[in-house]
């Protein structure tokens, strides 16, 4: 039987810009025939990735997602084993393929070592893909063995099976999947799914009208700024929805239970204390999370975005947007029966439950798979 755990939180951003649209701009998004600011999936599983807490506790288990890895390969080959410039970047090329079509070829020669002509292309993947350290390093060593004249394994297909991997070991590829068009074999389920974040409340975007003074102007000179500019900027309470597959977890992590327990436990802690980091040094918007509640069991999820369809109205938001929440929870419970066996909830500002219990919780539902 499939369980779930089902996360939900509400967060107070203060006044800033941590997740900006095309234009830079705060992300909007219309709900309940209302404006509101929004969070990206993208940008909230970014900045959960790279949380120090995700970081410290999963280190050596967490992939990278990247363009790069040819010119990982190609500095591997030509600084560290000494291959020449055009052998190394014919084998970076072939080893990078892997993981999708290559950027077309760019620029011409520039010179080094003495006037020595060395090609300045890099050796890029056109789309990002998600690669784990066991990936890694199967490229490096087929790489160090395609120097060695190793040909056996030219073949796209053949070396693909041998440098791809699944999600084994890499926790955060586990968590949020990946797609490579070109290998599909190797791509993998998310089992973590993580909603964009809305303000519960009505909320739009304001301008910042901000100067800048130039400290060598003279005072004799006119009293105008050096530079003039204009900056959005939004504020609110968020609600962001998380809802974990337990089982798949653990079958992306190829079966091991301990290291799913962990990722679960860095998880909850990097969503509650991890935020976008757009323009963090103008706003420093380092927030934490005033309101979790984490459900467990075998139900079909829910999110309780619907709590909010109709924007809060109160001059405390945090206060109304937790009794929405709870209240809405209790009614959808009551027309459909429980959807959820075990909850836990940390309220801050009602001072009831802590980060270290929701961990604990969650971490927990591992052993009962």
């Amino acid at each position: 039987m499939t369980n779930f755990v089902q996360l939900h939180y509400l967060t107070v951003y203060p006044p800033s810009n941590p997740n900006r649209d095309d234009i830079g701009r705060p992300k909007t998004a219309y709900y309940g025939g209302a404006p509101r600011l929004r969070l990206s999936s993208q940008s909230l599983k970014r900045a959960a990735r790279l949380s120090p807490c995700m970081a410290d506790a999963l280190s050596g288990s967490m992939g990278e997602r990247t363009r790069r890895l040819g010119d990982d390969v190609l500095s591997y080959l030509r600084d560290e084993l000494g291959e020449n410039d055009e052998s190394a970047r014919k084998i970076a090329k072939r080893i990078a393929s892997v993981f999708g079509k290559l950027e077309p070829e760019k620029g011409g020669k520039k010179k080094k070592n003495g006037g020595k002509e060395e090609s300045s292309d890099h050796v890029h993947i056109r789309q990002l893909a998600f690669i784990s350290p066991d990936e890694r390093q199967a490229a490096m060593d087929m790489a160090k063995r395609l120097i060695k004249g190793d040909t056996q394994n030219e073949d796209l297909k053949i070396r693909s099976k041998e440098i791809l991997r699944t999600a084994d070991g890499a926790v955060d590829l586990a968590m949020f999947g990946r797609m490579l068009a070109d290998a599909p074999e190797f791509n993998r389920e998310a089992a973590v799914q993580v909603a964009h974040a809305i303000t519960t409340h009505k909320a739009e975007a304001e301008d910042d009208y901000y100067t800048a003074v130039d400290d060598l102007k003279k005072p004799a000179e006119d009293m105008g700024a050096g530079f003039v500019g204009e900056a959005g900027f939004g504020s609110g309470v968020y609600y962001l929805y998380i809802c974990i597959d337990i089982a798949r977890l653990i079958d992306n992590l190829s079966g091991d239970k301990n290291l799913a327990q962990k990722s679960l436990e860095a998880l909850v802690e990097a969503f509650a204390t991890a935020s976008p980091s757009g323009k963090r040094n103008s706003y420093s918007h380092h927030t934490r999370a005033s309101f979790i509640r984490a459900e467990a069991g075998h139900q079909q999820p829910r999110s309780l975005a619907s709590a909010f369809l109709n924007p809060v109205l109160s001059k405390d938001l945090l206060t109304a947007s937790i009794e929405k929440l709870r209240d809405t929870a209790r009614k959808i419970d009551h027309a459909y029966g429980a959807s959820f066996d075990a909850s836990i909830e940390m309220d801050v500002l009602g001072g009831t439950g802590t980060l270290p219990e929701i961990k604990t919780f969650v971490a927990g539902q591992i052993a009962d798979a």
